[in-house]
């Protein structure tokens, strides 16, 4: 018989239980304004074993350098930097970082450089969207490369900038705070201001849902805010059942889908491939073909019988991937199958093609 795997079939299956169960307030929601900010800055490595790279931009970057650092080159003196890269580099500046803390840094090439292996990263400014410089960085680049050693114009550095400036946070301002949902779903929304107002509020409710994704808070003001937002954050609260999704990835063949994908009544035959989807076949008859099929895709050649299998309605996901696979569907066939199905409303979920 054959198998998915034969036919080099990634086939991902989230199998995570949608019974019922109290989920942390944290993981649901983030508090808004409290986020990492991205910062972006150009620079030189040195100290390269002839790997580095001769693109003009290399040159007139390490002159520039040589210059400010009082060094002048005879007129015509050609400059080799064979030993030398760009580079960008880049990092994420958490929230309520602090001058002088250490953040982690990542090096990538700029131009043709064939490696960054034992090179050091001389000082470079970070800046924000701003042009405003939030961190200098510098150190010696570690260089992780695949197993067959084909990528080395990237690497890191754990530690290597440091804040020199503080990015504001409104955390402390006004009377209100926001939680932001990592996933807009209005019965989560409802829910996790319900469980606000009635774990820590007292005479008057202190908490609102804005819309599927805000919930707005009251909360207390100076040094006690903190201790609120951490009591917010690990309340339990039961959130909704996620929209049932199909992911087909057309490319790979790789197909990603929730426990809370269920099907109509249909029938799926595959043989050489036929898919035939009526959702009108009640008697599950799986020996016969339905009189109106609203899919018919690619029919059996006269000398392959196809194989016919009946899904009763409210099948759940497993039962699903179990029959397909028996069937011994190609990655190609089961992105035709589930495409009829949506097609014929017998897949009651959404269908994302990427």
């Amino acid at each position: 018989m054959k198998t998915i795997s034969r036919w080099f079939f990634l086939l991902l299956l989230v199998l995570t239980s949608f019974n019922v169960s109290a989920e942390r307030v944290k993981d649901l929601a983030s508090i808004l304004g409290v986020r990492e900010n991205q910062l972006l800055g150009y620079g030189l490595v040195v100290g390269l074993d002839g790997s580095g790279d001769q693109a003009p931009f290399t040159v007139n970057s390490t002159m520039s350098m040589l210059t400010e650092m009082g060094v002048t080159l005879p007129p015509g003196t050609p400059l080799q930097t064979k030993n030398v890269a760009a580079v960008t580099v880049t990092a994420s500046l958490p929230a309520f970082a602090r001058q002088g803390q250490l953040i982690d840094i990542t090096v990538s090439s700029f131009g043709n450089a064939k490696s960054l292996r034992g090179g050091t990263l001389l000082m470079t400014p970070l800046k924000g969207a701003d042009g405003q410089v939030y961190g200098m960085a510098q150190g010696n680049l570690v260089v992780s490369s695949t197993s067959g050693g084909s990528h080395l114009i990237v690497g890191r550095v754990p530690g290597g900038a440091t804040v020199e400036r503080i990015v504001p946070t409104a955390l402390g301002q006004g009377d209100f705070i926001y939680l932001e949902l990592n996933a807009s779903d209005f019965t989560t929304a409802a829910r996790l201001a319900d469980a606000v107002n009635r774990e820590l509020s007292t005479d008057t409710e202190i908490a609102t849902a804005m819309d599927s994704r805000s919930i707005q808070i009251k909360a207390p003001t100076g040094n006690a805010r903190v201790a609120f937002i951490s009591r917010v954050e690990n309340l339990q609260i039961d959130a909704a059942r996620p929209i049932a999704k199909v992911i087909i990835n057309a490319r790979t063949g790789s197909v990603v889908m929730n426990q809370t994908v269920l099907l109509d009544d249909c029938a799926v035959a595959h043989g050489n491939l036929s898919v035939v989807i009526n959702s009108d076949n009640a008697n599950g008859q799986a020996n016969a073909a339905p009189k109106n099929p609203l899919v018919d895709v690619n029919k059996p050649s006269n000398e392959t019988k196809a194989s016919l299998m009946f899904l009763k309605r409210g099948v759940a996901l497993g039962e699903v991937v179990s029959a397909l696979n028996s069937m011994g569907a190609t990655p190609q066939d089961l992105l035709a199958i589930l495409q009829a199905m949506k097609s014929a409303g017998a897949l009651r979920a959404e269908l994302e093609v990427i």
